[in-house]
């Protein structure tokens, strides 16, 4: 599968979910078996560098390809969540992001001490919540081996907001 073919999926939403901006819908690759497994794949190749003990996936959409390429690697996934959602002792985080600020938690015992952990969303955008997520994995006692993206929109310079992790991303605009 070609990145090109992925990215020429992806449509552009205007003015969603508010005014001036333009949303990035990955809806396209999800609904095409090809392009979906296809970026599957690509995800799964580049997280094989980093050699993680688990995928963690960040709600929601990160759920979706977090799962596929842990399961595709043989390995287990880790899912953070948005507040409430955890029904077990969790560590908080808040965090700002592009249009407002927002909380994610993860279940303090996630994680054995300092497993290596890749962390799977669908888009970087100014990168406050990627941040937030690797403080929490942080607060696991555990490594942050990389970030993935399947999509980064490289002019909201999330990629420098995250700083001191690895951080890849599949396309970018």
């Amino acid at each position: 599968m070609s990145i090109s073919k992925i990215k020429s999926s992806i449509r552009d939403i205007l003015d969603f979910p508010k005014k001036g901006i333009v949303f990035k819908d990955i809806t396209p690759v999800l609904q095409d078996k090809d392009l979906f497994s296809g970026s599957i794949e690509i995800m799964a190749q580049k997280c094989i560098a980093w050699h993680p003990d688990y995928i963690c996936g960040i709600e929601s959409r990160g759920f979706i390809f977090g799962a596929a390429v842990a399961y595709k690697l043989g390995i287990g996934f880790v899912p953070i969540r948005k507040p409430g959602k955890l029904p077990y002792n969790t560590f908080v985080k808040e965090y700002d992001l592009e249009y407002g600020s927002n909380t994610l938690e993860i279940h303090k015992n996630s994680f054995h001490k300092r497993a290596k952990v890749v962390i799977i969303d669908d888009l970087l955008a100014t990168g406050g919540t990627a941040k937030a997520s690797a403080e929490l994995v942080e607060l696991c006692n555990a490594e942050v081996a990389g970030i993935l993206f399947l999509v980064e929109l490289s002019f909201l310079s999330g990629h420098e907001n995250i700083g001191k992790y690895p951080i890849e991303s599949i396309i970018k605009y």
